[in-house]
């Protein structure tokens, strides 16, 4: 016999499955918080630069100057980057728009903006004064046969 009367037993069985469900949605409520938190402590990287990609590549768009084997590529805000590497290419582009993947180095290669200059509108070099990051090219694709970019005169 039951001493708590009859149906006890199927009352206590219905607490257990609330209170059973209750602590699941609440484990799965604490992983889930867990989870988000962990996702924010590492965000993803390369995301803040400018086409900078995880490998260390910086991708640049912009208008392409130069000539002889001396290149430079301005981008929309005006940041001039001297272009090295394979720029055996470049001469048929030279006042096109191109897309320029490569890695950065020199002096304002962690500022881009510090390489801010003008340039030789003739040549398409920086002129005195101006430093402009080092774009070492490893990939070069063609955008439009005319700038768009600021510096385009």
């Amino acid at each position: 016999m039951n001493p708590n009367g009859p149906g006890t037993y199927r009352t206590d069985a219905r607490e257990r499955s609330i209170y059973s469900k209750t602590l699941m949605l609440a484990l799965a409520l604490l992983l889930s918080a867990a989870w988000l938190q962990a996702q924010e402590q590492y965000p993803q990287t390369g995301s803040s630069e400018k086409g900078a990609t995880a490998s260390g590549q910086t991708t640049v768009q912009g208008c392409l100057q130069g000539s002889d084997g001396n290149y430079t590529l301005t981008d929309n805000s005006r940041t001039t980057y001297q272009l090295q590497g394979d720029t055996s290419k470049l001469s048929a582009h030279v006042g096109h728009e191109v897309e320029i993947t490569g890695t950065t180095s020199g002096a304002s290669a962690t500022n881009p903006s510090a390489g801010t200059g003008t340039t030789n509108p003739t040549t398409g070099t920086p002129t005195a004064g101006a430093q402009p990051s080092t774009l070492t090219v490893q990939n070069m694709k063609h955008i439009s046969k005319t700038c768009k970019s600021a510096s385009a005169k």
